[in-house]
């Protein structure tokens, strides 16, 4: 399938944090239909909720705190019902299990439909094993009017949208899984590195271009590397990968390799960059074991031999000597963009004071290979 245009879509979703527990929805008025009470015991806490007069929106009722175990079984007691005329309708209950911030469709716990007065609706639900250890939401939404199954994010007219403050315990530990966002990726800091790894537990969807969950590497890239090889061929889902720089900019993008099918391969171009962001992305909502291969291309022994050339000063602030060469230099800025190249004779200055503070790198060609050295422009 043609998915090109996420290359270019991409560049704009992937450091846009992903709203937790979509908080716009609800209903618009406070008559008429509404849940009139909730309770619940857990292993320890409880939840015991009196509704009406109805609130519009999302009503955030997070003072009590139940706790629940994973792998046990409990009851939510639920009265959907009104604060005002009796009017038919629907509910349903969610619990984000696995602390996404989205109630999923798999994450419903019950459903309900009538038309107020009905009797009180007892949700039989079991806590997954699998379930993350925290901080989570249930939602219990009733929809005047609607049909199942609800959006646990829609909006309507009638009705309520309440939620309620959960914590999972003995569940699965995230502590270790490290690599959901920009602020905490998995450090690569030699290559080649591999590792098998798994982004179906204790991630979430940060990088928006699919609703897959996904994982951050930062590669710290050596300065004699000139590009990034990375694969996830062997990976047990259909894979997406793409490659940053730090300030935001793609690297390159693949989805769908020659070399293994549905997983995806890549080599990117790395002069100029000291660090890099690795997204390990999945097509849709694909998700699961994964493996993970980096290594890279580095300069040959010629080319690496920069010391026989001295550039001063280093810092500089307007113009450079290069001892020791004549021939071309050229100057890359710390995207790999060329912003100079000059023909010099020996010990000729060449000037920089066109150009912005930061970090540089200067080629310089000797013979049929090329010497890369640092340059700090103050």
């Amino acid at each position: 399938m043609n998915r090109i245009i996420l290359s270019t879509l991409i560049s704009f979703c992937t450091y846009t944090s992903y709203s937790q527990w979509c908080l716009t929805g609800g209903p618009s008025s406070t008559a008429d239909s509404n849940i009139e009470s909730v309770s619940l015991i857990g292993a320890s806490g409880s939840i015991s909720y009196t509704g009406c007069p109805g609130i519009s929106g999302v009503e955030e009722n997070l003072a009590q705190t139940v706790y629940l175990d994973a792998g046990s079984l409990y009851t939510v007691d639920i009265q959907f019902g009104t604060c005002g005329g009796n009017y038919a309708g629907v509910g349903e209950a969610w619990i984000d299990f696995n602390l996404d911030g989205m109630f999923d469709i798999s994450e419903s716990i019950g459903t309900w439909s009538g038309t107020p007065p009905t009797t009180l609706s007892s949700f039989n639900f079991f806590v997954p094993g699998g379930a993350i250890t925290g901080q989570t939401r249930m939602r219990i939404a009733q929809a005047e009017g609607s049909t199942l199954p609800l959006d646990p994010c829609g909006t309507y007219t009638w009705g309520s949208m309440t939620d309620f403050s959960i914590y999972i315990q003995n569940g699965v530990d995230c502590t270790s899984y490290i690599g959901d966002d920009l602020s905490d990726p998995r450090i690569v800091s030699a290559l080649p590195f591999a590792e098998d790894h798994d982004n179906s537990i204790c991630y979430s969807n940060q990088n928006l271009v699919y609703n897959s969950p996904d994982v951050y590497y930062l590669v710290l890239v050596d300065v004699n590397t000139v590009a990034l090889n990375i694969s996830l061929c062997g990976s047990s889902f259909d894979t997406f990968l793409s490659v940053f720089d730090t300030d935001g900019n793609v690297l390159g993008v693949n989805d769908d390799s020659p070399d293994c099918g549905i997983q995806s391969k890549l080599s990117v171009n790395t002069q100029g960059h000291d660090s890099v962001y690795v997204i390990v992305d999945g097509w849709s909502f694909s998700s699961g074991p994964y493996s993970i291969e980096m290594n890279s291309e580095t300069l040959g022994l010629n080319q690496s031999q920069s010391n026989k050339f001295s550039i001063y000063p280093n810092p500089t602030k307007d113009l450079i000597k290069i001892q020791n060469y004549s021939g071309i230099v050229v100057l890359r800025d710390a995207h790999g963009k060329e912003v100079l190249k000059q023909s010099i004779n020996l010990n000729q200055s060449i000037s920089t004071n066109h150009l912005k503070a930061g970090f540089y790198f200067i080629e310089l060609r000797i013979n049929d290979s090329t010497s890369i050295q640092k340059l700090i422009i103050e």
